[in-house]
């Protein structure tokens, strides 16, 4: 049985956390924790929340063998964007996207 969490609404581009996750898709629970740790990146600390909150869920749920957790499910989606306007030359403008991510985790 899986057990996943879900950071919807993340303030980060979908396209940075996905290198993250990339990094921890398929490996043990604790080893994606140990990888994800190191990483200097900013999504890196997201991942690693929702992943943390994954783990406390299966062990909420009274999962067997809560050691030997696998990550077989890492799905970042893109969430709405942000919009502002910036002026450029001879009067016209650019859109600029802030973007946001949805960040799912699974657990088995």
């Amino acid at each position: 049985m899986a057990y996943h969490a879900l950071h919807k609404y993340a303030r980060i581009s979908p396209r940075k956390v996905r290198l993250l996750a990339d990094l921890i898709r398929g490996r043990r629970a604790d080893e994606a924790l140990e990888i994800l740790r190191f990483q200097p990146q900013r999504g890196a600390r997201m991942l690693e929340k929702v992943l943390k909150s994954a783990m406390a869920n299966a062990e909420d749920r009274r999962a067997a063998n809560v050691q030997h957790l696998r990550v077989v499910d890492v799905r970042i989606d893109g969430g709405p964007m942000f919009k502002r306007i910036r002026p450029r030359a001879r009067g016209m403008a650019f859109v600029i996207r802030k973007r946001m991510s949805h960040i799912r985790v699974a657990v088995e």
